[in-house]
Formats: structure tokens, sequence, C-alpha cells
């Protein structure tokens, strides 16, 4: 069974169209909708009491009984209104009703911004019990560094919330890309930390509430509030050291409200998981202008393999103070440390017989690890940012992000050296990473003339660094299929003499600093045309590794690069229904010269895309359609008539189409299903690699899928049931004219059952029900079926 369509070009077209046109007569039912009565409006924007927009709250016109619902941004739109006073009746299930009385005339536009008494923490809980379309708030000002709506983004994203996150039971960060259209298995590395695809490029999590925030260790999603996964080139906004050619994953943190709630969660399941955490928050004093919120886990787990476990802790305290109605300050830490086992890593043998994973023939639940042979590590991240409201237009956000992950101990690479034989490489280390990223923008809302501007102006520092001491061990070698008791020589006791006779490489591995400046706008030529325009000047100074032993300083060098940016967005329907187009830049700053002596140039990624958003039926039905082109030049390759010098005229080719579908088609039915294909080769590159896709660009199909239905009404509400899945199709670990080394392709099924109440949830989630044997990039091979139960009680 697949989740998917053929992966083929054809298939590709096929989707793209069907797609199109299954959405086009819906918008043409509303277009045909004729204008009554004068040209007088009126419209407003209602949020929460923490500033957060008002999304699916009712508002009724009375007197020529009009009404509708608030759309993502908390807005709604009454048109050609009658001369005459009216009253506004705004409700929601669980909160009092706001009236306000509203005159028009002449043709006069009214505009409101009204406040409901609760938290969007509050909000969220009625729109679960209502039965709304609770997993597609999209609406974010990290992803423009402007209050931009989706349908008014000429650049895709997809948003994974807390809501969908709790109900999957999500207990470990990588599972929450299990809902990200291309996203594929993440690729976990030796010291826990991750990476994903997105557009046919390896990326990194490095990015958290929108400014850098390297981490070297795992990510604890205790503290998530959502993901956002921009996608394509953004270094316009972002800068070239947080995001690759194929986008950035943005972690956005818990953040304080004005009114007390927590919850208590456990979790227990396969593999002798235990899971407790804690949420917490509360306001500080009676004015509600202080608060604070603490989020806290306590996590322990072992592999299904024979050795390999994991233990960590968080703590993540947030308060946010606002000063007076112009100034707020927000002040966000998290600290975590962690003991685990290096994840498996295996490098297949070249010459060998074994072209694939499954030939290979490693017995599925061997880790050839050993729980004595771990490391430690530890993660420090703190968020401040201080907003002043310079004037009704101009806003002043100043953020500065400082971070410190480390990892002191073992790590280990599992090498096959022949048919039958591999050997472990294990390194001993210590490595500590320190960043900080300060930031300034200048945040506008304007007009010139009739048109309508939202303006970011910034400029950025972030700096990069890191030191290491570490050196490798590679230990004899075993039969991998039948080890026998050599397996078990492998562990701390053996391993660590070993070290004693090596020297340990002791140097500053990474001293970076990048200076920026920015500016991004957003113009309404008309109300429902929007063009974009940004440009960014990074200006990038490797400082190069230093070996303290000799004094000596390698591989410094300066480089600077302008990243443009442009869009436009029509909305055939204005908030229902938007054609948009991009063309997106990034950069990676290569270091060098050529035999010439050359110095070589930042490598350029250049991303043509189009496609339409839509947001229809009282935002039951959301969705994204896409076709993006990227053409990555400036790569450097082995200069073939010169041994030991490179060239700097390569290019790589990804192009592919991308859609997400995301529905309430019935109060409690929520549907989730993204597509991706993606095609991806080496233009001109090395001999080697001419022609073929990267090993790195991952599935060229992908699909993923989650059905949830829950009662919304009668005695047994809160009730529900959900189950969904992911597909991947072939992809290589290694890819070259002389040697290719295959992953197969999988289909993996989920399925959950809850009761969800005011005060508790109780949850049950079985994962990979088929028991599907499948692998990430690195050769790990991903978890069997596994069962989780979890209790949360809410006060």
């Amino acid at each position: 069974m697949h989740l998917c369509i053929a992966n083929d070009k054809t298939n590709m077209t096929r989707a793209y169209l069907f797609l199109t046109f299954f959405l086009l007569p819906f918008t043409l039912i509303y277009a045909g909708v004729p204008d009554e009565g004068a040209n007088n409006t009126i419209q407003g924007i209602i949020t929460t009491s923490d500033g957060h927009p008002a999304t699916n709250v009712t508002v009724i016109l009375k007197g020529i009984a009009k009404g509708m619902i608030t759309n993502q941004s908390g807005e709604f739109l009454f048109k050609n209104i009658p001369d005459g006073n009216y009253q506004l009746e705004v409700s929601m299930v669980g909160f009092e009703t706001i009236r306000r009385a509203v005159s028009v005339v002449n043709g006069k536009s009214v505009l409101l911004q009204i406040e409901l008494k609760t938290s969007s923490q509050n909000l969220e809980e009625v729109v679960v019990a209502t039965g709304g379309n609770r997993f597609a708030k999209k609406e974010s000002e990290d992803v423009s560094k402007l209050p931009l709506r989706n349908l008014e983004n000429p650049q895709v994203y997809s948003v994974v919330g807390k809501e969908l996150m709790k109900e999957q039971l999500v207990t470990d960060y990588n599972s929450a890309f299990k809902n990200i259209p291309g996203a594929g298995i993440p690729i976990v590395y030796n010291q826990g930390r991750s990476s994903a695809t997105s557009r046919g490029f390896t990326t990194a999590n490095l990015v958290r509430n929108g400014v850098g925030s390297f981490v070297y260790t795992n990510v604890d999603p205790a503290n998530l509030e959502r993901i956002e996964v921009i996608k394509g080139p953004s270094a316009t906004l972002f800068g070239s050291t947080l995001s690759s050619f194929g986008g950035l994953f943005n972690r956005v943190t818990k953040k304080p409200f004005d009114s007390f709630k927590g919850e208590v969660s456990y979790s227990g399941g396969s593999w002798d998981l235990n899971r407790l955490t804690l949420d917490i928050n509360t306001p500080v004093n009676e004015q509600k202008t202080a608060l604070f919120r603490f989020n806290g886990a306590i996590h322990s787990e072992r592999s299904f393999q024979d050795a390999g476990f994991s233990k960590n802790y968080l703590m993540a305290p947030s308060f946010s103070y606002k000063v007076n109605d112009r100034l707020t300050i927000l002040l966000d830490v998290e600290m975590s440390g962690y003991k685990a086992t290096s994840p498996m890593r295996v490098a297949p043998y070249t010459k060998g017989k074994a072209h694939s994973v499954e030939e290979l023939g490693m017995p599925y639940k061997l880790s050839y690890a050993n729980n004595t042979m771990s490391y430690n590590s530890q993660q420090l991240n703190v968020f401040g940012q201080i907003k002043y409201k310079l004037s009704d237009k101009w806003t002043s956000q100043t953020v500065f992000s400082r971070t410190r992950s480390s990892s002191d101990g073992f790590t280990t690479q599992l090498n096959i050296l022949s048919d039958s034989t591999l050997r472990q490489a294990v390194t001993s280390q210590t490595y500590p990473y320190y960043g900080t990223d300060i930031q300034q923008n200048f945040i506008g809302d304007f007009r010139i003339g009739k048109m309508r501007n939202r303006l970011v102006v910034g400029v950025d520092f972030y700096s990069l660094r890191a030191s290491r001491n570490d050196t490798i061990v590679n230990m004899p070698a075993i039969n991998y299929r039948t080890p026998g008791d050599a397996y078990y020589n492998f562990n701390k006791d053996n391993v660590t003499p070993l070290f004693a006779k090596l020297k340990f490489l002791a140097f500053d591995s990474n001293r970076e600093n990048t200076y920026s400046a920015y500016f991004s706008d957003v113009i309404n030529i008309t109300e429902q045309l929007l063009v974009m325009a940004s440009l960014r000047l990074d200006n990038y100074h490797n400082l190069g590794a230093y070996y303290p032993s000799k004094d000596l300083t390698v591989g410094n060098y300066t480089q600077t690069a302008l990243s443009p940016k442009f869009g436009i967005v029509y909305q055939v329907i204005k908030d229902r229904f938007s054609l948009f187009a991009n063309y997106m830049n990034g950069f990676q700053n290569q270091s060098g010269t050529d035999y010439n002596g050359n110095t070589f140039k930042p490598q350029q990624a250049n991303q043509i895309e189009g496609g339409i958003k839509a947001d229809l039926f009282n935002e039951k039905l959301n969705a994204t359609l896409s076709y993006y082109d990227i053409s990555v030049t400036n790569s450097v390759y082995d200069d073939p008539a010169h041994s030991g010098f490179s060239l700097q005229d390569g290019t790589q080719l990804s192009k592919g189409f991308e859609a997400e579908v995301i529905a309430n088609p019935v109060p409690g039915l929520n549907i989730i299903a993204g597509y991706a294909y993606n095609e991806s080769k080496m233009d001109k590159a090395d001999a080697k690699f001419q022609g073929l896709r990267p090993s790195s660009a991952g599935p060229a199909t992908t699909a993923n899928l989650w059905v949830s239905y829950r009662l919304v009404r009668g005695t047994a509400k809160g009730l529900g049931f959900a189950f969904g899945g992911n597909y991947g199709s072939q992809s290589f670990q290694t890819n070259t004219n002389t040697f290719a080394f295959t992953i197969p392709s999988y289909t993996v099924l989920d399925a959950s059952l809850f009761y969800d109440k005011p005060v508790y949830r109780i949850g049950v989630k079985v994962d990979n029900i088929t028991n599907e044997k499948y692998w990430s990039n690195r050769l790990a091979a991903q978890n069997p079926t596994r069962v989780t139960a979890n209790l949360t009680i809410k006060f």
C-alpha cells in the first residue's frame, strides 16, 4: 500500500493540473456572487488579550442579518452596507459576547479593532471543542518578518503546531517532520542534532524564533509552539549561515499569556519510554503586565536494538513584561542536558557486492554499539526581545540570541570493510559551540498615496565559534553478519586505553562573523495585487581555523554577497484564493582559489516559483500548490587538469512540485495531506557525479497524510481517532558513476485513539503498524512497531 502517485514527471504535471482545476470551480462560485447595496464597508481585526489573531470568531451585523467568521488573521469584512446605524455582535462559545454600535453613511469605511477577553491558548481550546480547522494556523510574523498573511505572501511555507504534535503523541523533535511535505526521514548526527530534506537540499535546524540558534545536540519538543518550514532559498531575510538552498526550519517557542493555566503530562511506551512534561503559565501581578511561563521535560528511553539509549532533561522559563502601551520586553531561556549513545551511521564498502542496504544483510536489531560508549551534551539558549511602538505606523524590534551547545564523550561510525566485515571507528571528543545573533528591525505599515506599504528594514550581526579536542580509534574488524564473542569486545573498558597512545588534536575549528543589512517591502498596488521587493547585503568574515600549538591560522577569508528577492501575489478572490510567483536567491560562502589564483565567489542559488494558495469555505479548505525551479551556480569541484585544485563553474538543478492540503470538511474531521516531487541532478560537476541525482537530495517522491476525527457534541464529546502515514520512494546513500548504493522505498502507517476533555486527555498511538523496515540516509535502522500511551492533566 502506497500513499502516493507515481514518481515521474508526467504524474507530477497531472497532479498539479488536477488539484488546480479541483479548486478553481469553487473560486468561481465565490467570484460570481453579486454586490448588493451601497459602497459602505465595515471591517475589523479581532485579537486575543495576548495580541494574537482570534480566528473562527462569529461576527454578526444586526439589522440586516449578515454574519461571518473571522479568518486566520482575526479579520472580518462586511461590504456594501446601506447607510444606517447598526450593532456589531462578536461571540465565541465559552466567552462573553461583545457588542459595538456602528454607523455608516455616504460610502464610509469603518475600521474596528476588538480585543476578545481571552488568550490565544484559551481560543485554541474553543476551536478544538467546536471542530474548526485547527491544524491550518499559518499566520506568522517570523516567515516574512512582517505582519503578512499566508495568502499575501509569495513564499511557500508549512506550519506544524503543538496541537498536531499533541494528537500524534510526539515525544521527539524529529517525529514532527512526518507532517512536512518533502522532508523525508530526518538524519540524526553523532551528537543528536538533526537535519531534514527541503527541495532536494539537506537543511539543518539553525533557527529559533526567527534568528540564529545553532544547536549541536538534541531538541526536546516540550517547549515548541510550532515548527515553521520556509521553502526555497531564504538568504535574503535570514542569511546564508542559517538557511540552505532548500529553505530553513524555524523553531517557535511557547510564550507567556495573561491567564493562569497549566498541564502535567506523562508518556510511556515501547522500549522503556518514560517521559514527563510540565507546562505552567501565570500572571505575576494583578495588572497582568508581567507574565511567566515554565516548560520542562524529563525523558528516557532505550533503542529497539540491542544497545542504545537516551536520557535528557529540559528547563525552559520565559518572562514577558509590558512596561506601558508602547514597550514590551520578553526573555526566553532553554536549558537542557543529554546523555546518549551515538546514533547508527554506516559507510558502505564501495568495492563490494552489496549495492543496497537490503543486500548488505546487516541484522536489523543489532547496533554494533555498547551502552558504556556514550556522550554527554548540554545546551543553553537565551532569547531576548524588546518591542517598542514608535508610532501608529512604525515599530522597533530589537532581538538578542545567545546559544551554547556542547558534546563530550564517544561517538561511533561503522565502516564496512568487505562483504562480511565492519569495524567501529570511535571518536573521543570535546566539542563546544558558541553562537550570538543581534538583530535590529524597524517595521512599518503605512501608505504612500493609495498604496499600502509593509516594510521591514534591519541590520544583523551573527557570530559562531567552536573549538575541538578529539582523536579517532579504529577497532579490529568483526563479521557483521555473525559477529560471535568479538561483538562484546567493544566497550569503554577496552576502548579507553587505546586513546592514551594517541595524540588529541585541539584547535578552534569555526570562527565566523557575519554583518548584514536588509530590507523587504510589500506594496499593495491595489487591494488584491501585491508586489514584494527585498534585498540583503551580507559581509562574511571567516577567521579561519586556529591551531594554538603552532600559533597558526588556516583558511581565513572574507566575502561579500548581495541577495535579492521578488514576489507578486494576485488575490483572485480576496482572502480566499491567490495566484503567486517569486524569484528568490540564496548563497553560500566558498573558501579557496583555483589553479590560476582566482579567489572563489559565493555559491549562488536562484529559484523561480509559481502556484496558488487557497483558503475556502470559511477556512475549511486551506491549500498550497506550487512548482519551483532552483539553479545552483558557482559550485566547486575537482579540477581534472590540476591535482589538488578545484574549478568553480559547477551547476546543480533542482525542480519539482509540492502540494499541501489542510481540510475540515465537517465538524470534528481534520485532514492534512502533502505531496512532493523533486528532480535533482548535477548538471556540471566532477565526472563521477555528472548528470546524477545527489545522494543528499533524498527520495524523489514523498507523501504524508493524517486524518483525524473527534466527536464535538454529545456525551462522548472529545473522543476521537486518527490514522495516517508516510511514503518515500527509493533514494541513494551514495550515487556516483562508479558506485551507487540505494535505500528502498518505504510506506509507514500510524494510528491513534484519544479522549480529550477540559481537565484531562488520554491518548494511545501506534507507530509503524505494519512493522516496516526502513532506513535514513545514514543507513540508520528506523523504529519498528511502537506503542505509546499518554495521560495529561490540565488545570
